[in-house]
């Protein structure tokens, strides 16, 4: 097959899956499209795409890459690579669609695409931090799509979760979520910046993947980062005004023996340099990730002080 001058009218129709996939990797890979939404390469992005348009199922099978792809097909894939290399919108965007922790979700430019590390912990049940069987109300800070709640209500089937963020364009997005997984009696949405509006309530785990972005760093990220929403993304000159927040208001909120847990990626360094007393866990993870620490009540009460001294001014 051949490219016409602008390289998007050389499939034909009947093209299989591995060749529309080779076609919109071969084109992301020229355009130098940046990853780190869900994939981190070009191939895989490029399979993502293909597979949602062909209604392909994980995990995909060897026969499904022999498949053709019909005209309609093929003229919605020649879109969405258009789309991506010019808008540079993440492709979570261009198709609604994201994936954590193996569970699909609705997403829109109103929240972050779903990448969370945590996913993992998720799928160990928090163990063995954690007893997983005395789990019964957990809370998801900064939820945004609604993500972590939701995963964190299908793997404690049994317990109650809070979903709560500030945005209500987020809450929007992680209320199609929830409707999508049949969770509106198990997970509530709140809005409050972070525990303003949940005085009163407490929680054996709270889970949290606030903005951590530090001014810098957001001076110096890609196209494609900027296209989310700043306020998912952006804390300050050093990352840390969200997480100097909560671990100065989180005790109040988890029971005697609850588990904090908490992402704050790039800025781990930050943190600790904030707190150079506070002997934080950090989260070695099989799948890779880095920046996630967790925090038991006790250990919140024993270092209180620290969390106080540092509020941000």
């Amino acid at each position: 097959m051949a490219d016409d001058e602008n390289g998007y009218t050389d499939l034909a129709v009947g093209t299989s899956v591995a060749d529309a996939i080779a076609w919109a990797a071969l084109h992301f890979r020229d355009a130098g499209v940046h990853f780190g939404h869900g994939t981190d390469n070009a191939d895989d992005e490029a399979a993502a795409l293909v597979f949602h348009i062909v209604g392909a199922t994980y995990p995909v099978a060897g026969a499904d890459y022999a498949r053709p792809l019909d005209a309609g097909q093929l003229r919605r894939l020649t879109e969405i690579v258009e789309a991506r290399i010019a808008s540079r919108d993440p492709a979570a965007y261009l198709i609604n669609e994201a994936w954590f922790a193996g569970l699909r979700f609705y997403v829109d430019n109103r929240v972050l695409v779903p990448r969370s590390p945590i996913a993992e912990l998720i799928g160990d049940r928090f163990e063995p931090w954690t007893d997983s069987g005395s789990v019964a109300r957990v809370l998801d800070l900064c939820t945004g799509s609604g993500c972590i709640a939701i995963a964190c209500a299908t793997a404690f089937p049994e317990a109650t979760v809070d979903a709560s963020d500030v945005s209500a364009d987020a809450l929007d997005v992680a209320a199609i979520n929830v409707a999508q997984h049949g969770l509106e009696d198990r997970v509530g949405l709140v809005q409050s910046d972070l525990f303003e509006n949940l005085e009163g309530r407490r929680y054996d785990l709270i889970v949290s993947n606030p903005p951590y972005v530090s001014q810098a760093e957001m001076e110096q990220l890609p196209a494609e980062y900027i296209r989310e929403p700043s306020l998912g993304l952006e804390a300050g000159k050093d990352g840390l005004r969200l997480a100097r927040r909560i671990l100065d208001n989180a005790r109040q909120h988890l029971t005697d023996n609850g588990l904090l847990v908490v992402e704050v990626g790039a800025s781990q360094a930050a943190l600790e340099a904030a707190y150079p007393r506070v002997p934080f866990t950090w989260v070695e993870f099989a799948h890779g990730g880095e920046g996630v620490f967790l925090m038991s009540a006790g250990e919140l009460d024993a270092f209180a002080a620290e969390f106080a001294s540092a509020r941000e001014k």
